[in-house]
């Protein structure tokens, strides 16, 4: 078993060396030196997929980190051997359930990891393993505010925390509270608008209300629609390893949970994080909170 662990990972290596390359079974059978039959079986075997699916996969997972560096995705499509750009982002939502921007929103940046086959043969690693509460959530009202960020340069990335922040120091935050009495506490950050020919969307922050009544002017209103989400929640940790931990949570459900699923994302609908008490060091040691995922079943 271990020659030909090592024998596969030559090919699986030799995929990831010539990633924008086109590449054969037949080479990657020689590479290894079984029958391309044979190796089409052995492949499957080990890493749970056809060859010329884990290819293209693989290209794809190598493109998130082009994009997180902002380059056109025309560009990046032809670079990987794609046609065109509605071929590439066709493919990027069918190996993984949502769309290459959908990617770029949540995911922290990154190159992609090597496959170690004796890994995967051994224990699976993969870090966390959660599975989702999958419910229905009626249509819901939020009143907070708004700011306008953009994908570029990862810009996001630094202006979601930042915004968060000044809330906090401006007091907008209290003021929610304050003004709005909603039903329960939590805050949600919501990601909307997004125009994919741009880059540019908006992020609300902001809380439940029954109704927007008492918005002030300077507040923005959103009706967030009814859906069915898969609901993770973040591992408990401690304060310092909090925010980590969420991007950990997103990386782990794009990248781990989402592909082999069943489900795609309802871009029709909403996504958001939600932090309630439990995101509260002052009354709680770990802290969690929850990410809610629209979705749909994944039509084969």
């Amino acid at each position: 078993m271990a020659d030909y662990i090592d024998l596969m990972q030559r090919s699986i290596d030799y995929i990831d060396e010539n990633i924008t390359k086109k590449i054969s079974v037949e080479e990657l059978a020689n590479i290894s030196g079984f029958s391309t039959y044979h190796y089409y079986r052995v492949f499957h075997s080990f890493v749970g997929m056809p060859v010329i699916e884990y290819v293209t996969r693989r290209k794809l997972q190598y493109s998130i980190f082009d994009l997180s560096r902002g380059e056109k995705i025309l560009d990046i499509a032809l670079n990987y051997g794609f046609e065109t750009h509605s071929g590439f982002t066709k493919a990027f939502k069918k190996a993984f359930g949502y769309s290459p921007n959908y990617y770029r929103i949540h995911a922290p940046e990154g190159f992609p990891q090597k496959v170690n086959l004796v890994n995967i043969k051994e224990n699976k690693v993969g870090g966390i393993i959660m599975e989702p509460k999958i419910i229905n959530k009626d249509a819901f009202k939020i009143v907070g505010y708004k700011f306008d960020t953009t994908l570029r340069n990862n810009a996001h990335s630094r202006d979601i925390p930042a915004f968060w922040e000044k809330c906090d120091i401006e007091g907008k935050e209290a003021r929610l509270y304050a003004t709005q009495n909603p039903p329960r506490h939590g805050e949600y950050g919501i990601c909307i608008n997004t125009n994919i020919e741009t880059d540019e969307f908006s992020y609300v922050l902001g809380v439940a209300v029954d109704a927007f009544d008492n918005a002030l002017e300077e507040m923005y209103k959103l009706e967030v629609p009814a859906a069915t989400y898969a609901v993770f929640t973040t591992p408990a940790v401690s304060d310092e390893d909090f925010v980590e931990s969420i991007k950990g949570t997103w990386k782990y459900i794009l990248e781990e949970w989402f592909p082999g699923s069943g489900y795609e994302i309802d871009s029709t609908k909403l996504d958001f994080e939600f932090y309630d008490e439990h995101c509260h060091p002052w009354e709680y040691e770990k802290l969690s909170m929850n990410i809610f995922i629209p979705i749909i079943k994944k039509v084969v």
